[in-house]
């Protein structure tokens, strides 16, 4: 009975036939016909409710379900959830689905309505999408269950709670593998380069023979031996890239639910992936006011993993980014020549000035690469004709910012600094094509 009590719901129909029921009863005191009509009603829907309720709660398990939820959650993609529903019953069910969602999702109403036949099965899929990394709580799958009289519902609490971790953007991998690999991308405006020089890369030591170069000699393994033995090197074809995300305040700005430093988390997940398929060492680091969840440059089997953990941890103090500390780890840190790529946001020249002495001094020593964003809100206001003095003095406002962003990338390149320019949207494809630019023309 305790069970009923909490499952067992009435349905609008019955009050509303219990609504021109009472009517009728108040009709029948001007009209006695109507009033023996009326008890007739009343009978024959207290009848009707209660064969209702025993059709209901004839089977234990009249409707059966299974939720099959991802393993983890990636952030910014279209998650797939699929709701497996089977009717038990011998009569046609209409059915009502509430999933109890995470509450990052801010879904309060997420409801599905459906009918199944007797013993029919049918899958609903839906698709998730969070916009922040962390742990999402996914509750129970409510169903409401009605019989063809529709006078009574069935709570049916299903699907058992589950809890999500939300990794940065990984269902884009294999997308960008793809891109990155297929014989069909062509760069234009480059051109392989050949290395002239000796790499530091040690194979093994050999006896001298004619031809090998005599700067490479080994005197102690030659006196030991008692004749001539050389060292022989081999091209070193894995370089150190390391994926630098800046998480300072600069990086807040919100585009289409996730911030900027979102959309540098999901490009460097995206890149070292690249980069290790590519044979070079991958690595990263974060800094605002202090340097942290760093990961040193390797090409083992375990580093997509590391890197991910890293990125699923990182968060931002909201403080301003000291490029001086990042410089002054990466000179002790950073030994090898190493191409750096620097995830941030300059709005204007004052805020590159600010850093510009830093970004030279790194540099002399690296290839640094500065991917900063372009600001999508002032396009489109740039784009849309002004129809009032507001909307004049806006639009060139907005020119002006976006001269800067454009000045910055002169800037950078008069210092030998290149830099890339991008959309949000754009930021994971624009930040491979360039590293494949670099690979293709030998600059690191």
């Amino acid at each position: 009975m305790k069970h009923l009590y909490k499952t067992l719901f009435l349905n609008n129909r019955f009050f509303y036939l219990l609504a021109c029921i009472a009517i009728l009863f108040v009709v029948g005191f001007f009209a006695p016909l109507f009033y023996d009509i009326s008890k007739i009603l009343l009978f024959v829907l207290g009848l009707l409710l209660v064969i209702d309720v025993f059709l209901l709660y004839n089977l234990q398990k009249g409707i059966t379900l299974h939720r099959t939820l991802p393993e983890r959650l990636s952030n910014g993609d279209a998650n797939k959830v699929s709701l497996q529903l089977q009717n038990n019953y011998s009569f046609t069910t209409h059915l009502s689905i509430i999933e109890e969602l995470p509450y990052q999702f801010q879904k309060r109403n997420f409801v599905f309505p459906l009918t199944l036949s007797t013993k029919e099965e049918k899958t609903i899929f839906y698709d998730l999408k969070p916009t922040e990394r962390g742990v999402y709580s996914f509750g129970n799958t409510n169903i409401y269950t009605n019989t063809p009289l529709q006078l009574a519902t069935k709570k049916y609490v299903l699907a058992a709670e589950k809890e999500l971790k939300c990794y940065p953007s990984f269902l884009k991998l294999r997308e960008f593998n793809f891109k990155a690999f297929t014989n069909d991308v062509i760069s234009y405006g480059t051109k392989k380069v050949r290395r002239i020089g000796h790499s530091l890369e040690f194979e093994q030591i050999k006896e001298y023979v004619s031809g090998d170069d005599i700067r490479t000699l080994n005197w102690k393994a030659t006196a030991k031996s008692n004749q001539l033995m050389v060292n022989q090197y081999v091209e070193e074809k894995s370089q150190p890239v390391y994926a630098i995300i800046d998480k300072g305040r600069a990086m807040q700005m919100h585009f289409n639910g996730l911030n900027l430093l979102d959309y540098a988390i999901n490009a460097t997940l995206a890149i070292s992936n690249i980069i290790l398929r590519k044979q070079d060492k991958a690595g990263m680091l974060s800094f605002s006011k202090k340097l942290e969840d760093w990961v040193v440059a390797e090409k083992r089997n375990s580093q997509m993993s590391l890197i991910s953990e890293s990125l699923y941890n990182l968060k931002t103090d909201f403080s301003e980014s000291d490029f001086g500390g990042l410089y002054a780890v990466v000179k002790r840190k950073i030994t090898h020549r190493s191409l750096l790529i620097l995830f941030t946001n300059f709005e204007t020249m004052d805020g590159l000035n600010r850093q510009l002495s830093y970004l030279r001094a790194l540099a002399k020593n690296h290839l640094v690469l500065i991917v900063f964003f372009k600001n999508t809100e002032l396009e489109s206001l740039i784009n849309t004709k002004p129809d009032n003095i507001q909307g004049v003095y806006d639009s060139i406002i907005a020119e002006k910012f976006m001269y800067e962003k454009i000045s910055i990338v002169n800037e950078l390149k008069k210092y030998g600094i290149q830099s890339v320019l991008t959309t949000p949207e754009n930021l994971t494809g624009d930040t491979i094509n360039k590293y494949l630019e670099f690979k293709s023309r030998g600059l690191f």
